[in-house]
Parts: structure tokens; sequence; C-alpha cells
């Protein structure tokens, strides 16, 4: 954005189905090959760039002369199956004529719920990224459930951005910007306030080979501003948009982060960790974490709720019934229950032993934009 562009070195790249096809609404592989040529440019200037690509079910049901997306999950994985490798040999293709390769990687929901498999799924990136491919993220539509999936890639793609801690995040899409119900195009996004107002201007736009839309690229914003990432959201089809936001140049809609950077560990404990249930805090212990970065202690529970275990990722929610921070707690929900509201001194008085004076500790916590 024009004197504001991040100076940035990894960029997340979401690329849309509707970026990926011709006028037709068919998969165009000379449309892939104009944003490939744009991507290579930018490897060659020491950009490092992961792909959150659309494309395989779109493909699958073009290759089974579907006209409409089917609606039941069977159907939807069955299309996936047949596009997702052809997705991936027009990339590879793409790719290796210009002098680089690409790599598949697939990924579910439950799989970055998993601390170890997301730590595994961030190293396998950085392995590529270090050897010079790029990395191509797709959900593992196949596989997934209505229960572990991400449901659209613009979730996905803040996601990943998540991940694998990036400079910035782009959302190609087949309009200019985010566009008021007036039609004037939002060039900036300073706030949760504002990005909250901006709702209530979606409207729907259906269309039978994609999923999401602007409602789900404006949460996947959220997500992504409260963990300290810029997002621009433009037009995927301007041949010329990476090497104009990597001058600085206005284009598109730029959501401005609301935080400073977080660590990887924290945006995991935020954003992507499985929660198993409530903490409910008093005004004290509220201001205690907010205000003065404090961990959390049991005189400060007022009650809580879930069937979660000592390690387990729970919210935190205030008396205004916000849920304003997240963390691992110390604690079984039948141990919090005994010790809630009592000072530390009491905890081994009401449970026979302490495990430590923390319900939360401050490196285990993560607060929430509200």
């Amino acid at each position: 954005m024009k004197g504001e562009s991040p100076r940035s070195k990894r960029w997340v790249i979401k690329l849309g189905t509707s970026i990926l096809t011709d006028e037709s609404g068919d998969f165009s592989v000379p449309v892939l090959e104009r944003i490939v040529n744009q991507l290579v440019a930018l490897l060659e200037k020491g950009y490092e760039v992961i792909l959150v690509s659309s494309g395989a079910i779109a493909l699958g049901m073009e290759t089974m002369n579907f006209e409409k997306r089917p609606k039941a999950l069977p159907g939807l994985q069955a299309c996936a199956a047949i596009g997702q490798g052809k997705l991936m040999k027009a990339y590879e293709t793409a790719f290796s004529t210009r002098g680089y390769h690409s790599a598949q990687i697939l990924l579910t929901r439950d799989g970055l719920e998993n601390r170890e498999r997301y730590v595994n799924a961030k190293n396998t990136i950085n392995a590529l990224l270090k050897m010079g491919a790029v990395p191509i993220v797709n959900e593992n539509d196949t596989v997934a459930t209505e229960e572990i999936k991400f449901g659209d890639n613009d979730t996905l793609g803040a996601q990943v951005a998540n991940m694998v801690e990036a400079d910035l995040l782009i959302f190609l899409s087949d309009i200019e910007g985010f566009y008021t119900k007036d039609k004037m195009l939002v060039r900036h996004i300073y706030s949760l306030e504002e990005l909250k107002e901006y709702m209530s201007h979606i409207y729907v736009k259906k269309n039978e080979k994609t999923a999401g839309g602007m409602k789900t690229k404006l949460n996947a914003a959220k997500v992504a501003m409260t963990s300290g990432i810029p997002i621009v959201l433009t037009n995927g089809r301007d041949e010329e948009v990476f090497e104009k936001i990597v001058k600085g140049e206005e284009v598109g809609s730029l959501f401005h982060p609301t935080v400073s950077k977080t660590s990887a560990r924290k945006k995991w404990l935020a954003h992507s960790a499985s929660v198993k249930g409530k903490v409910f805090v008093d005004d004290g212990a509220y201001q205690a974490l907010v205000k003065s970065k404090k961990s959390l202690l049991p005189g400060g529970v007022v009650s809580c709720s879930g069937g979660f275990e000592v390690g387990d990722r729970v919210e935190l929610v205030n008396q205004k019934g916000e849920v304003f921070a997240t963390g691992l707690i110390n604690y079984s929900r039948e141990e919090v229950n005994k010790i809630k509201g009592r000072k530390t001194s009491q905890v081994v008085d009401s449970l026979g032993y302490k495990r430590t004076d923390e319900l939360i500790h401050r490196d285990n916590l993560a607060v929430l934009s509200i």
C-alpha cells in the first residue's frame, strides 16, 4: 500500500478458484502460468512464497462434467481426490519450466490443533523454503469431515500465515478489494471495531464452483490482524499486483495488524489449538492478566465449564461474558472447582498437594483482542 507497504520477505498468498478460471468458469492453465510468472519474479528477488491454493474441487467437477458443486461431503471429497493431482501437476509444470519446483502440503484443522503435528507441518514448510521450493497448501478435502475441516481456504490461509510467521498475507480475489454497500473501496482497516462494522456491508455472492466469500475473508483477516500480520485483499487478475505491493503502491484493501507480531507458540494458542473448556474470572484477575500481564491464580477464578484436564487449552471469560484470552491450564476442571477463589497458600489444604501456584502461567497464555 502506498507509503505503508510492509517490506516483507515471507508472503502467504491465497488463490481462490475464481482467480484460476477463465471467463467461462473453467480451470485455465494460461491464467495459472501468468500468476506463476509473477511468483517467480518474487522468488528471484529473494522473497519466500507459500501458496494456499483452491481449485482441486473445481478441477474434479470439470473432469466429471459436473455443473453444480456437490452438497454432500462424500461428493466434495471425491471431486477433490480427482482434482488435487491435476492441480499440482499444473503448478509443477509451470514452476519447473521456470527453474523452480512446487511441493504439496495437505492440512486439516485437527492437524493444526495438535501441537506436535502443528510444529511438524511448520518445520516441513520451513525446510521446503530453504530448498527453494514453493509449498502449495490446500485443505485435505478427501479425508476432512465436518468436524475437522476448515471449510474455506481463507481461514486456512490465515492459519498458515500464523504457523509460518508470515510477514504478509495476500488474498487474491476477483474484485479490487473490500467495498461498502455504497460501492466505495475501503483502502485501510485499522481496528477490529472497523472490521465488525464492515461485516454489515457484506452481501452473499453465490458461485456453484466455489466456497467462502467476503465474510470468510473478513473473519480470516481478524485472525491475522490479532496475530500481528498485515493482510492485503486485492485483484488477482492484475498482472503486476505483486510488483506494485513490493514497490509500496496502493492496491486493494490493507488490513493493519492490531498488535505487534506475537510468538509462534502464542499464535497457536490463540487460533489453532483445540478448546476443552472455559474459565470465568473476576474483574481483578481480568485486569491483572490484560493490563499487568500476570499469570492466572486460583483466587481470580469464579467458575469453570467443560471437561478439561491438565495441559488442555481453555478460554478465559471476563464478567461481561467476553472471551479475552486462552491458555494451557495446569489443573483439571475437578481441581479448579476445589481451589477457585482461594489463595495459593490454600491450594494444598484443598487438594492435598500443589502442582504449581499458577492455574495458567503467563508463558502459556495468549491475550486476545476483543
